[in-house]
């Protein structure tokens, strides 16, 4: 705990860090030292939000002051080798892989890693990556884990807009865009399953701290997957980790 950081980020945030790298350690601190806080009944904690290798709290200054609220969270840190952090949730993303329209950079994928697109798909397929953080759109998804095995570089020029629920890859992260938005990563595939809706109780499905297993689906079974997200009665499948960590 040595290199905790606590770094004034403004009038009414803070931000502890935990080190200088993306590691699954690193996120097991942070989110050891989220459920400390949460645990701990300190006033004027307004959110967090957990990133690579951080927490950012948020409070409220007319209930708690800087100087305090830094007294307590320092106090925090000697309890995290004592938190039981429970089994992570796994979700299912099922995915409709290639093709022009869903999957247009499978193609450079494959070819830039030397391999056929099914063995990309096949490896894409066989992880499940952690859910490190949530930004740059409600309810991106900044995964770890994939195989470098089929790392690619962004695109020279990011598209203008990308459809909601398109699956890409940049460098050695993948992740998914939950709405139509600008981006620079190569497109391998798209769900039809809403990772963003302003309409549903919980807007944003992924959380940090979960993770995503993607399967591949035919055309009919996305077709299906997504009228019945249309009618808001997907149910998105989801199992606990084995794995669990302290």
């Amino acid at each position: 705990m040595a290199d905790v950081k606590f770094l004034l980020t403004g009038d009414t945030s803070v931000c502890v860090e935990f080190g200088n790298e993306i590691s699954e350690s690193i996120n097991l601190q942070i989110r050891a030292f989220k459920i400390a806080l949460e645990n701990s009944g300190i006033s004027g904690i307004v959110e967090t939000v957990p990133t690579y290798r951080s927490l950012m709290v948020h409070y409220d200054p007319e209930v708690i002051r800087y100087a305090p609220l830094m007294e307590q969270l320092k106090g925090l840190l000697g309890q995290l080798d004592q938190i039981t952090i429970p089994p992570s949730e796994v979700l299912e993303i099922p995915v409709l892989y290639g093709g022009e329209e869903m999957g247009p950079d499978l193609k450079f994928v494959a070819e830039h890693a030397g391999k056929t697109e099914k063995e990309v798909i096949k490896i894409h397929t066989s992880t499940e990556y952690l859910i490190y953080m949530l930004g740059f759109t409600p309810g991106f998804t900044y995964l770890g884990g994939m195989s470098e095995a089929i790392a690619t570089p962004r695109l020279k020029t990011p598209r203008v807009k990308i459809p909601a629920g398109s699956v890409g890859i940049a460098g050695s992260q993948t992740g998914v865009y939950p709405i139509d938005s600008p981006g620079g990563w190569q497109l391998i595939g798209r769900t039809p399953v809403r990772m963003y809706d302003h309409d549903r109780e919980t807007p944003i499905l992924p959380q940090a701290g979960q993770y995503i297993k993607f399967y591949s689906i035919t055309k009919a079974e996305y077709d299906k997957i997504a009228a019945q997200e249309a009618a808001g009665k997907y149910v998105c499948k989801r199992h606990p980790r084995k794995e669990t960590g302290k």
